[in-house]
């Protein structure tokens, strides 16, 4: 059976939001639906903290598991065995007479999981699946609400035929509620202070075994570098929502997501982008190399300068930017390619990385969902080069990545595409929490040290739930 189409008729509608904080909005209008997104940015980079988008009310669902995919409406659920790629290049195909008053203002939002490389790489999969996410799930809201930080407005989309006068007007009286000022918590609890405690999902001697055995095959000439993770979990004592307020105060970042998919909930705070499209022009932008945030402007230059000189960090980047421009260089014309920032520094709130920015024009009759399958999974959560390092990965790894590494956005109605990679984010289902962390394997990497890696990053998103638990914290 083949899948309906999906009417794109939108009426639009804008409002004054000088002081309206997305994140109580959200909570205002969707804290309670099973189906409701949330994309905002805390730090601004370029124009990446401009717009905010919540939204919710989907006009229909979908859910691929292998090749199967399953579009629920409201009516019944429609079912389609095939390439999925070409199921979602149909349903998000683009509409012309959508007028492009936001970047996103219409289409398809939620997650794909790292797993959905098997839709196009021939990677094994017979790893055991504890949270029972799908390869990928997307809904496409009927309610969209973009938040325009510079111009102070908020553009309100709607795609159902009737009852918007009812609808504006919950939605305005959101708005006017949510005016204020962003509350400031200094004191997030530290890693030494938690009573939520991780269960990690290996020994570190298990681990440790990994990377010895990652190094075997890096040695053999197999890869230069493999990404390995472990996964742990912890109980889920508070709502997920609430969770996601406190992450973003412990980890504010340029990508902060929330999701509500039916029983699944996904909060994270990416700092890497894994595709960009706005119009023709398709962005990647690497990231590798890390040191924390000195306490002083000198500290944090000394730190900055160590970080560039660095020939590990160096000589990693620039492998991850080479694959970057390999990857683009599939869907993009020949010659439009260039390096726009080359081994810069991006400061964050608590970190600094090493970042450099390819782009290139996409060539004619190559759209957002070939972008995608050309640059996905990221290099720098899987390794280079790219297939055998995921065969590796599934070799070692005990479980199923999941959302970890796959990748979390939108297509849009207009052809465009924003993916993030789905990094330092926590996963929530069936009263549990999942934080799934990695590190990238080299030829002189040390076992502990990468072991260590992995629980430093996961206790770091670890704060979050420490302090959504704390009675005293109020979002």
């Amino acid at each position: 059976m083949s899948l309906p189409e999906l009417p794109a008729i939108p009426a639009f509608h804008r409002r004054v939001a000088t002081r309206a904080i997305p994140v109580r909005v959200f909570e205002s209008l969707y804290g309670g639906d099973r189906w409701a997104f949330l994309y905002e940015s805390l730090e601004a980079h370029g124009d990446r903290g401009r717009y905010s988008f919540i939204g919710g009310r989907p006009r229909a669902t979908l859910h691929i598991r292998g090749q199967r995919s399953e579009l629920h409406t409201s009516d019944r659920i429609h079912v389609e065995n095939g390439p999925p790629p070409d199921v979602l290049r149909r349903l998000i195909r683009t509409q012309p007479d959508v007028p492009p008053v936001a970047p996103f203002c219409g289409g398809a939002v939620g997650y794909l999981a790292y797993d959905a490389v098997r839709w196009t790489e021939a990677i094994a999969d017979g790893k055991p699946d504890a949270i029972g996410a799908a390869d990928a799930c997307l809904m496409f809201p009927s309610e969209i609400i973009c938040f325009d930080h510079l111009e102070k407005v908020a553009h309100v989309v709607l795609f159902r035929a009737e009852g918007h006068d009812g609808r504006l007007a919950q939605i305005d009286a959101a708005l006017r509620s949510a005016e204020g000022v962003e509350r400031r918590w200094i004191d997030a609890p530290s890693a030494d202070s938690m009573t939520v405690r991780l269960t990690p999902g290996m020994s570190p001697a298990d681990f440790e075994a990994m990377v010895v055995k990652a190094k075997e095959y890096i040695r053999a000439g197999d890869v230069f570098q493999v990404v390995l993770s472990q996964r742990f979990e912890f109980p889920l004592s508070v709502p997920p929502l609430r969770l996601y307020q406190a992450l973003r105060v412990t980890n504010p970042s340029p990508y902060m997501y929330f999701l509500g998919l039916d029983g699944v909930a996904i909060a994270g705070s990416s700092p890497e982008v894994l595709a960009r499209l706005s119009g023709r022009k398709a962005v990647v932008r690497p990231l590798a190399g890390t040191r924390p945030r000195g306490a002083t402007p000198g500290e944090d230059e000394a730190l900055a300068a160590e970080l560039r000189a660095d020939p590990k960090e160096h000589a990693e980047h620039v492998m991850l930017v080479d694959l970057g421009r390999n990857d683009l260089g599939r869907v993009c014309e020949y010659g439009s390619m260039q390096l726009a920032d080359v081994l810069t520094i991006e400061r964050h709130s608590r970190v600094m990385h090493l970042v450099s920015k390819v782009e290139g024009w996409l060539r004619e009759g190559c759209d957002a969902l070939d972008l995608f399958r050309a640059v996905f999974p990221a290099g720098t959560v899987s390794g280079a080069p790219k297939v055998r390092a995921m065969q590796i990965i599934e070799e070692l790894e005990p479980v199923r990545r999941g959302v970890y590494a796959g990748a979390i956005g939108y297509f849009s109605l207009l052809g465009d595409m924003d993916l993030c990679i789905a990094i330092r984010t926590i996963v929530m289902a069936n009263g549990r929490g999942y934080i799934q962390a990695g590190a990238g394997i080299v030829d002189d990497s040390v076992p502990r040290r990468e072991y260590d890696e992995t629980l430093n990053k996961a206790r770091a998103l670890m704060r979050a739930v420490q302090l959504a638990a704390c009675p005293e914290f109020v979002p």
